[in-house]
């Protein structure tokens, strides 16, 4: 008996350290918002959005003149929107609108971050932009990087997408904790984040981008979520690291999204900016 006690008290102790670790490893959420587009020279709109559990979350809305598609900008589980002004400036650029969203417990939205959490902003999003009549309903497009990933495949499962765009990600939450942490058992996971077992069932256009210098996030892992997914799909590999795309890298992936939109007849007027 007192053999069976020990291993129950382990197990429990264990399973406290690994319930520890997750928390502090997949959500960096940052208060502190250090800029906004308007200090690039981009006008928006500051918005408040409520999502379908009563939590208030906030995004930003950059207008593009052209209006080629709209963007729900999904971003990675560290700082907040304010670190995002350089793709929110490469999207702009391309002539597209971006909604750009901090999940719960990021900058100005209320709550703590969760797995169901970030999935319910990210549905909350869309339906505030199908909500708006100056919105293109039937041009909206899920982007997401790294953690980002995981919300907008999620969306897409649950809400019908002109296109998928996955920057960085990964297959699960367990796949990556053999990667960073391989003595956790992942069993013992309470966040799954499982992009690959859903991804087969979206029938939207998906682009996969992914570098093999990516420090992060492996391109394998990158490279079998694209291998799961159900066509129509492409995949575009960059350089850079995670965190570190360089100027020539985002030149690449501009071209790559603009081709894959224009492929499947989601944007089609002439683009004036110089990334096209």
């Amino acid at each position: 008996m007192q053999t069976v006690i020990s291993f129950i008290v382990v197990l429990v102790l264990v399973a406290a350290s690994v319930r520890y670790v997750e928390s502090r490893s997949i959500f960096y959420p940052a208060r502190s918002i250090a800029a906004t587009p308007a200090d690039i020279g981009l006008p928006f709109e500051d918005v408040f959005i409520k999502t379908q559990d009563n939590v208030t979350i906030n995004a930003w809305l950059v207008r593009s003149s052209t209006g080629r598609g709209t963007l729900v900008f999904c971003h990675g589980n560290a700082g907040n929107i304010g670190d995002r002004l350089e793709k929110v400036l490469l999207f702009h650029q391309m002539g597209l609108n971006v909604l750009i969203i901090d999940y719960r417990g990021y900058g100005k939205s209320q709550g703590q971050p969760s797995e169901a959490g970030i999935y319910r902003d990210a549905v909350a999003a869309y339906d505030y932009l199908r909500s708006r009549d100056d919105i293109d309903h039937s041009r909206i497009i899920g982007y997401g990087e790294s953690l980002g990933g995981a919300a907008v495949i999620d969306l897409a499962v649950k809400r019908e997408l002109a296109a998928l765009v996955v920057d960085s990600s990964f297959t699960s939450a367990a796949d990556m904790a053999k990667t960073i942490y391989p003595f956790i058992p992942s069993f013992l996971l309470a966040t799954k984040l499982n992009s690959v077992v859903k991804v087969p069932g979206i029938t939207a256009p998906k682009l996969f981008i992914h570098s093999r210098a990516d420090e992060i996030v492996p391109f394998r892992l990158g490279e079998r979520l694209y291998q799961a997914a159900a066509k129509p799909k492409e995949f575009l590999e960059i350089f850079g690291g995670h965190n570190d795309t360089p100027a020539d890298a985002r030149e690449k992936m501009a071209r790559g999204i603009i081709a894959f939109l224009r492929q499947h007849n989601i944007i089609k007027q002439p683009a004036s900016a110089s990334n096209e």
